[in-house]
């Protein structure tokens, strides 16, 4: 199924809370493997995983968004990523 792309923006806006919050919670207990370093792949994982199941429940999959609507999830991946990292720093 082809997602739209007001479908698109609720499920990112939703992300960037969902992981946002996790990375709350996960900061207080940075005994994830690796450090640091460990931390941001853990979120990145999340974001991936989050992502495609709610694609999933919507009947669809990264697979099935066009290169314009992918080239959107992979800029708010990193700029999510990258606001939370710093402000963890």
């Amino acid at each position: 199924m082809v997602l739209s792309e007001s479908s698109l923006e609720e499920i990112l806006k939703y992300l960037e809370k969902s992981i946002n919050n996790l990375a709350k919670e996960s900061l207080g207990n940075l005994e994830i493997e690796g450090g640091f370093e460990g931390f941001e792949n853990f979120l990145q994982s999340q974001f991936d995983i989050r992502l495609e199941n709610m694609l999933v429940s919507k009947n669809s999959s990264i697979h099935h968004l066009e290169s314009g609507m992918k080239n959107r999830v992979i800029q708010r991946k990193k700029k999510l990523i990258e606001n939370i990292l710093e402000k963890s720093r």
